[in-house]
């Protein structure tokens, strides 16, 4: 078992072998809320589902279930937030972004609160849940908010990274994680993880695939097909932070790679993409560049691998994109 320790205080941490993302984040938030009492858990019937109905279990009286009623949630969050206390709230990623979104927008952010949201079965990892419960667009919406920073871990280490950096954030934070046990793709926590900054996978000259979450673990594969089967070095991005986005990463990646590829579980539109998309754009540098994610639609049901063929968010659908990139004439 690794340790971990925020500002001195130290604990064993987490299986994540064993333990979801979802079960990381919420022994991480008990175990900070040990060191600093001005921690609190919030959630909205869904203390199971999201797993930081664990704060009940140690804390009864630093957890709040506030039944069904989500604008309510981030409201009474906001209030705590005003008497000097540290909220964590946990709901859906579906209804963090748009069920509550005008609560979020104008309780929290516009006054700048110290909340952080955890936004729990994200992407398209609800699988047969179907368009009602995946959330493709919750990245477009949320970094669309003042004062709010976007961290999409890649696995269990990186949950636990985020929560502990938020609370060195003054302000609101979203933190956006899966339904279940993504892979491993840290041999543990102790990787420099930092907010805003990304962090390099797979070394490569040919071409950049930026990635973040779900979409990780796929690209650090596709580089290594790439490169034992077609002898191409790409470099693999983790942008675990969409806003503030990484612009000195991205700028290397034009300069040294000329070719950069995005993938995301997310609507192609406004997204991890879109933002990489703007940088490029406001640089004023060329490069060939594309975006891999869910196009304009709703996505289908189904298993989360089918999911990912779909959309050619696998390996084998990177691998794809890569090769027409890296063939097509750049001048």
């Amino acid at each position: 078992m690794s340790k971990a320790s925020v500002e001195g205080f130290t604990w064993t941490l987490y299986d994540v072998d064993s333990m979801t993302p979802g079960e990381i984040y919420g022994q991480v938030i008990c175990d900070l809320a040990e060191l600093h009492p001005e921690i609190v858990a919030l959630t909205a019937d869904l203390g199971k589902s999201t797993k930081i109905g664990v704060m009940g279990k140690k804390y009864p009286g630093r957890f709040f279930n506030v039944g069904v009623a989500e604008q309510d949630l981030f409201g009474i969050s906001a209030g705590l937030a005003l008497a000097g206390l540290v909220p964590f709230v946990a709901t859906f990623a579906c209804f963090v972004s748009m069920r509550a979104v005008e609560f979020i927008r104008t309780d929290i952010c516009y006054q700048n609160l110290n909340c952080k949201i955890i936004g729990s079965h994200a992407g398209t990892s609800f699988t047969t849940g179907g368009t009602t419960h995946h959330s493709t667009e919750d990245l477009a919406i949320m970094r669309s908010l003042a004062n709010m920073t976007v961290i999409v871990p890649a696995d269990g280490y990186e949950a636990a990274n985020a929560v502990k950096a938020s609370m060195n954030i003054n302000g609101p934070v979203y933190i956006r994680i899966n339904r279940g046990a993504d892979p491993v793709v840290n041999e543990s926590e102790d990787y420099a993880f930092e907010v805003g900054k990304a962090v390099e996978m797979h070394p490569g000259t040919d071409i950049t695939i930026i990635v973040c979450g779900a979409t990780v673990f796929p690209a650090v594969k596709a580089a290594d097909v790439l490169k034992a089967e077609h002898g191409i070095a790409a470099r693999v991005l983790n942008m675990h932070t969409i806003k503030p986005i990484d612009r000195e990463a991205i700028l290397a990646a034009i300069d040294d790679t000329h070719r950069i590829l995005t993938v995301e579980d997310h609507n192609v539109i406004g997204g991890l993409g879109s933002t990489v998309a703007d940088v490029i754009a406001e640089s004023g540098r060329s490069c060939a560049f594309q975006k891999v994610g869910i196009p304009d639609t709703f996505g289908i049901m189904g298993g989360t691998e089918d999911i990912q063929h779909q959309y050619k968010m696998d390996t084998d659908g990177i691998v794809e994109t890569a090769l027409e990139i890296v063939g097509r004439d750049l001048n």
